[in-house]
């Protein structure tokens, strides 16, 4: 699997992107982001806020409840504001 980290989301987990194995109990968004922030402090203070945590799977934004697959890129991104 293929994750992407954006905005202050790369800076805590100090990397823009990586590959992992989808470990075989993670099947939802949730459960992904539990799993990382077990990987240390810096993925902890990431998604300490995970309400705003925005997310997409494929490009195509996505929910937290939505189901992934090893084959899946995520995207993890702040809200995005503008005008």
């Amino acid at each position: 699997m293929q994750i992407r980290y954006f905005a202050w989301l790369k800076d805590h987990t100090g990397c823009s992107q990586e590959t992992i194995a989808l470990p075989q109990e993670v099947s939802t968004i949730a459960q992904l982001i539990a799993h990382l922030e077990g990987r240390g402090a810096g993925y902890q203070r990431a998604f300490q806020n995970r309400e705003v945590v925005r997310v997409a799977i494929n490009q195509e934004f996505a929910t937290h409840d939505d189901t992934i697959n090893d084959s899946d890129e995520i995207g993890f991104f702040p809200p995005v504001t503008g005008g």
